[in-house]
């Protein structure tokens, strides 16, 4: 009897330990000769991950000490980190490694199946769907947005400054929040002007829960999450963003529904109509009904995710580094005010946006140093060749920008800031995938050239 018991309560521990040791045999059957670091039995290495901020630093460290690609374990699931821009450029281009990793899943609860999350079939329809969303007639039309977000930024940081040093981010993540609701939406959450806003704070603390559930050895368990107060804690912010976004999308139908029969229908804040992300779904699903409002609101909600900490971020870094290399702020300076030495007060325009070379520049190389999007991951859909080695179906293949960024074998002077990396002349000697925080091939960031223009706009005014 007792021999019973023992055995019902240790086998699920031995089968575990069994799985463990075949998974990682099977793993090491191809990366045998893949250098890593010694992994923990049945922790692999997430023991040296105890928290988000040594997360870059331990992986820089590893790539430091073995020069090359190297291996790592989560449990009994293997990473192989890339680092090398050619290797890059066949992993993101190539077909059976199009889909991502594991990684994502922490997002899926909040984004469902969305650009970000999506694969075959229904990222390909997706990513058509959504990509005249981003045409430069469109773009166009939010530069407006982009500029009066951004005069609010100004006054509001010029009071700031008064009581001495600030921190820039919690003010330009509220900027940029506002500007992605009004293009994305056609609607305004006024984060600059209402911080207690419930929509705000609960997109603020899905940010945060993600961020913990990366690296905690308990929240990353999908079971163990469960029983979390954590857990309590996302269920409700996500019923809170979710209603908000579908009833953003209920409204914007009526609206678009009243301009069918009204050519100078206003909008809620008695506006004249503009073009958001929203009606190009909308009007898309009026057409073919498969692509559901749920479909779209797991789009509005990617296109917020995506947008929102990664510019603010982006633009917060690009502040700082114009603060810290006054020579680079002064001739930025200079290229704005040549731009508008016709009216110095006027509003920037697409045009002008696009006049802002040596800006653009600067962002680059702030992009670079300061990647906003350290890594990415992908995972192998069938057995694949990558420079002689064998990649077996199922292996995680984590992308490590940041890496590349930093590399002296592939960057001059990896830590010093310098935009004229970007000029046309030193580009052209560059690998393509030398540099790119929009990632890259087929699933590069589709947001991309909305992305520079939001970020040029703030910074310029």
């Amino acid at each position: 009897m007792l021999a019973t018991v023992l055995l019902l309560i240790f086998a699920p521990f031995i089968l575990w330990v069994v799985y463990y040791y075949a998974r990682v045999h099977y793993w090491e059957r191809y990366l045998k000769n893949v250098p890593g670091p010694k992994r923990t039995p049945l922790l692999g290495n997430g023991l040296e991950f105890p928290s988000s901020t040594v997360f870059i630093p331990k992986l820089m460290e590893y790539y430091n000490t073995y020069n090359t690609s190297f291996k790592m374990y989560v449990g009994s699931q293997a990473y192989l980190c890339i680092v090398d821009p050619k290797e890059m450029e066949i992993i993101m281009n190539h077909k059976w490694t199009q889909s991502k990793s594991n990684l994502y899943d922490y997002v899926r609860n909040w984004l469902g199946n969305g650009l970000l999350t999506a694969s075959g079939d229904r990222w390909r329809q997706h990513r058509k769907v959504i990509t005249p969303a981003f045409h430069f007639q469109i773009l166009e039309e939010f530069i407006e947005v982009f500029n009066s977000q951004s005069d609010i930024l100004v006054s509001i940081l010029r009071k700031e400054c008064e009581n001495g040093n600030v921190d820039v981010y919690p003010f330009v993540g509220r900027c940029t929040l506002d500007i992605l609701c009004e293009t994305a939406m056609g609607t305004s959450v006024n984060a600059q002007s209402c911080n207690d806003s419930e929509y705000v704070r609960c997109v603020q603390l899905l940010l945060e829960i993600l961020g913990l559930r990366m690296f905690h050895p308990f929240l990353s368990n999908k079971l163990l999450f469960r029983f979390t107060e954590t857990y309590r804690k996302e269920r409700r912010a996500l019923k809170v963003v979710h209603n908000y976004t579908r009833s953003i999308i209920k409204r914007r139908k009526e609206f678009l529904k009243n301009v069918e029969r009204n050519e100078n229908a206003v909008d809620s804040l008695g506006e004249k109509k503009r073009r958001a992300f929203l009606d190009v779904l909308l009007e898309y699903s009026a057409h073919d009904p498969s692509f559901t409002e749920e479909d779209i609101r797991e789009e509005v909600d990617t296109f917020l995710f995506e947008g929102h900490d990664t510019t603010a971020t982006s633009i917060s870094f690009a502040l700082d580094s114009l603060a810290r290399n006054p020579d680079v702020q002064i001739r930025a300076y200079e290229e704005i005010q040549t731009i508008f030495s016709d009216d110095p007060k006027r509003s920037a325009t697409l045009k002008d946006l696009q006049e802002m070379k040596y800006l653009e520049m600067v962002i680059k190389e702030s992009l670079r140093l300061h990647t906003t999007v350290p890594f990415i991951g992908r995972q192998v859909e069938a057995d694949m060749e990558l420079n002689g080695m064998t990649l077996p179906k199922g292996l995680m293949v984590t992308l490590f920008m940041y890496g590349t960024h930093h590399s002296p074998k592939f960057q001059e002077e990896p830590e010093k800031f310098n935009p004229e990396r970007y000029a046309p002349g030193n580009i052209k000697s560059k690998h393509p995938y030398d540099s790119i925080p929009f990632s890259a091939g087929p699933r590069n960031c589709i947001g991309q050239k909305y992305a520079m223009l939001e970020m040029k706009s703030s910074l310029s005014v």
